[in-house]
């Protein structure tokens, strides 16, 4: 009978041990993946917001754009920027061609002259640059959604140019994986 006692005290604790090691590697396990989580949304591993090689920056007035936009080579003399306003300088891309498109449920047609403008590096009017193609056929499908009536009033100009500008960037997005234009200007707008 002596030998009975121990091998119940034996069986005591190998049926409490494996169960509690299960727990501890579960408990163990569920720290490590929050820790790594807080880690990660901390922003000091991985994706930590929008910066990097696809996520142009923004160029602060007086800074050296670290990208130089098509034809900035060719500008002569030092850029000065004023102290007031925005923080941030802005940059322009003139497209070459004007634009001549239908207007919706109208005979009648538009021509316009557009330019681009970001605050961020020079990647982005890079980026409008090389794909002036396909930027130019989204902004046409654009100029012929727009009704006539529309063109005769600030708030229709507006309009067009906020989509306008949304168009070159979702171009942008899908050929390179991020916008940055924040505005169209019409450089010259004819409605005929």
């Amino acid at each position: 009978m002596a030998d009975a006692k121990p091998e119940d005290e034996d069986d005591g604790k190998k049926g409490g041990g494996p169960m509690k090691m299960i727990i501890g590697i579960v408990v163990a396990l569920g720290v490590g993946a929050g820790g790594a989580y807080g880690v990660f949304a901390a922003g000091l591993i991985g994706e930590g917001g929008e910066s990097g090689p696809n996520h142009p920056e923004l160029v602060r007035k007086g800074e050296a754009d670290p990208y130089p936009g098509p034809g900035d080579a060719d500008d002569a003399g030092a850029m000065v920027h004023g102290e007031g306003g925005s923080e941030f300088r802005t940059a322009y891309y003139t497209f070459e061609d004007s634009f001549t498109s239908n207007l919706a449920d109208s005979s009648g047609l538009i021509q316009v002259e557009l330019a681009a403008s970001t605050q961020r590096d020079g990647r982005v009017l890079q980026w409008v640059h090389n794909h002036q193609l396909a930027i130019r056929s989204a902004l046409l499908v654009q100029l012929a959604s727009t009704s006539e009536q529309d063109l005769y009033t600030v708030e229709g100009k507006e309009a067009l140019a906020k989509r306008l500008t949304k168009a070159i960037n979702t171009v942008l997005e899908e050929k390179e994986g991020f916008g940055g234009v924040e505005n169209v200007h019409f450089k010259g707008l004819l409605v005929q």
